[in-house]
């Protein structure tokens, strides 16, 4: 396995990881689990661009690299929810956004056809993993010293749909390049 794989790999092992800091109890656990995600982010910038460089990219990376993003934002998504951060609509709309590009990929590989990530996608990305990162940083400060918790939720929500709009336009592009080189009949 290639080293760009294998940062792949870690990133889908560090995820959970990162769930069990942030929706634990201990001090600082905002913190502790920003740095757990901005380490598996990290990877991310870094895997395809050693792909890149070094001419490793493999069919498994390709594959496996979108699922890893998709568990890591997931990941965080469900433990905004869960604490009462966000809305589950905007979190709706960005995953069946995934659902919906993730079953097209499998379709597109099951034809032996690639269909790249757009820019839109890889914007959507960099936001969704950014904001996640305030929004962690944000609720240290809150938990840690008790200010700037008027707007938290307010912020933190309009952060996600944000992310749920690039979500659907980077959805939209990506099928309607799906649809030029993709069999949709069989």
């Amino acid at each position: 396995m290639n080293t760009p794989n294998k940062l792949t790999v870690a990133r889908v092992i560090i995820t959970p990881f990162f769930l069990l800091a942030f929706m634990s109890s201990i001090p600082h656990r905002c913190l502790i689990a920003c740095a757990i995600f901005g380490i598996a982010a990290i990877t991310d910038a870094i895997d395809g661009k050693l792909a890149r460089k070094n001419n490793q990219i493999t069919t498994f990376g390709k594959l496996l690299d979108p699922v890893a993003d998709k568990m890591l934002t997931t990941a965080a998504l469900l433990a905004f929810i869960a604490e009462g951060i966000c809305s589950v609509w905007p979190v709706f709309i960005i995953l069946t956004r995934e659902f919906i590009i993730t079953s097209v990929r499998l379709i597109s590989a099951a034809q032996n056809v690639v269909v790249p990530a757009n820019i839109w996608g890889k914007i959507k990305t960099a936001t969704q993993m950014v904001f996640t990162v305030i929004i962690m940083l944000w609720g240290e400060l809150v938990e840690t010293f008790g200010f700037l918790r008027l707007n938290y939720h307010f912020v933190t929500n309009i952060m996600i749909w944000i992310t749920a709009v690039l979500a659907t336009v980077s959805g939209i592009i990506y099928l309607v390049q799906a649809k030029k080189t993709i069999d949709f009949s069989k």
